[in-house]
């Protein structure tokens, strides 16, 4: 472990797990160190890194950077993230993945979120980067207690980068459960709400942009939501260009992000953020006028089908279709 801990305690403890990315972790670095609330620390957890991320990390020079550089821990290395965070001394805990970036004013306005709402966890708008370098919102307010139950029985739709919380809540639910295979921060989210009686602080408003794991390779091993939304932001045609920074070849997502948000400065985040908007309301124009009455117009055609005299006098072929070998389900109604 390298850095000082003798200055006085942050604000911040910004969490920040990696292993084997040195391609990209120094976006997400510099993305933390950019940050307009520099009352931080940054915790840099190596899980049994072999690749140049030691190397990469001794290239900051700045005395709030600690770096673990520890043995590969069981699943996702959720062991050594606890590690690192018993020894945090910032009043909030922020996460800062390493394929990751944080806006500049990430720290700042969740920091000032919590400090009003006195929740013990608060959260920003999510939102995904695809392959081609489309952002795409995926709008999660578990405020509603509908979505909030959504949220803790079927799965979790919330990026770790998009959460800060308190740190004195981890002595009462606990650290990051290491006896899980994934899904760890899904669990530990829920404990922290369950035990401030189920609330939560929401910030409709992008703060952070979260990249697919590269380890998650197939559209099966991804969320549907993200899928889905990724597929429609690629194919439409009015999709922003703002939120479309496609990757240079032999380049990443990342860097390219990360180089127009560094050169755009403070005006670049205001304009995607407005831009996000935008794309929010006309999705939600679409679903109004274009997706909910397609969806009425193709039920009410089922329906007829349904009830005509050929859909019966053909259900006894179907009900056979089904239990021959390779048939495919049916409606036996």
């Amino acid at each position: 472990m390298v850095g000082d801990g003798s200055r006085a305690a942050p604000q911040f403890t910004v969490l920040m797990p990696t292993h084997n990315r040195a391609d990209i972790i120094a976006f997400a670095i510099r993305s933390v160190l950019a940050q307009t609330n520099r009352d931080f620390e940054l915790f840099i957890v190596a899980d049994g890194c072999t690749d140049d991320t030691a190397k990469v990390v001794g290239g900051f020079d700045d005395p709030r950077i600690r770096f673990f550089d520890l043995p590969k821990a069981p699943f996702f290395g959720y062991a050594n993230r606890n590690v690192a965070l018993r020894e945090a001394r910032g009043r909030y805990i922020a996460f800062a993945a390493h394929d990751d970036l944080l806006f500049p004013d990430h720290l700042e306005l969740l920091g000032e979120l919590l400090d009003r709402s006195g929740t013990a966890l608060a959260y920003s708008r999510p939102v995904w980067v695809s392959d081609e370098g489309a952002a795409v919102p995926l709008y999660t307010d578990i405020t509603f207690p509908d979505a909030q139950a959504e949220f803790r029985e079927v799965g979790n739709t919330i990026p770790a980068n998009a959460i800060v919380h308190r740190r004195d809540i981890l002595e009462r639910v606990g650290y990051w459960p290491e006896n899980v295979p994934d899904a760890a921060d899904w669990v530990l989210w829920r404990r922290i709400i369950d035990a401030d009686g189920g609330r939560v602080s929401h910030l409709p408003v992008a703060t952070s942009l979260h990249f697919i794991a590269n380890w998650r390779k197939s559209d099966a091993s991804r969320f549907r939501a993200h899928s889905y939304g990724s597929a429609f932001a690629e194919r439409c045609g009015w999709w922003p260009s703002l939120l479309r920074c496609a990757p240079l070849p032999g380049k990443t997502g990342q860097e390219a992000y990360s180089t127009v948000m560094e050169a755009g400065g403070p005006q670049w985040s205001a304009t995607f953020r407005a831009t996000l908007d935008k794309v929010v309301s006309r999705l939600s124009w679409m679903l109004m006028n274009e997706i909910l009455p397609e969806m009425d117009r193709r039920e009410k055609a089922n329906l007829q089908l349904r009830q005509s005299t050929s859909w019966r006098i053909t259900r006894p072929l179907r009900a056979m279709r089904r239990l021959l070998p390779g048939g495919k389900g049916g409606d036996s109604r």
